[in-house]
């Protein structure tokens, strides 16, 4: 099992930025891969950014060029740097985590953190 807790959320000016960070309960050196996504209301859940146990990071359109995902394996922590925050960037983040254990596959979310872009 893995715990995944979210933190870093909070309201912010249209512009501003913000680092979201997501801390696991066991060592993330080994996950194959580790995400962020969002679900603003009454939308469904969708892709942000993430990041394999390699470093190689993939991104939505929406946030390209204005967010950046990284991990401090040393800490079991992943980050989603937000820069020039819309009001569209509205919505829960959660943290996922891809983990293969033996043959079998698994994935953990956390809790999420509410991120609020207004003015």
């Amino acid at each position: 099992q893995v715990q995944l807790v979210e933190s870093g959320g909070g309201l912010v000016q249209p512009g501003g930025s913000l680092r979201l960070s997501c801390a696991a309960s066991r060592t993330i050196s080994s996950f194959n891969n580790m995400g962020w996504y969002c679900q603003a209301p009454g939308k469904q859940r969708e892709f942000v950014a993430s990041i394999t146990s390699g470093g190689s990071t993939n991104y939505a359109d929406s946030v390209k060029g204005r967010a950046t995902i990284s991990r401090d394996n040393a800490k079991n922590t992943v980050y989603l740097q937000m820069n020039s925050l819309k009001p569209e960037d509205t919505a829960v983040y959660y943290c996922k985590a891809d983990v293969v254990w033996g043959s079998s596959g698994f994935e953990f979310w956390g809790q999420g953190t509410q991120v609020t872009v207004s003015s």
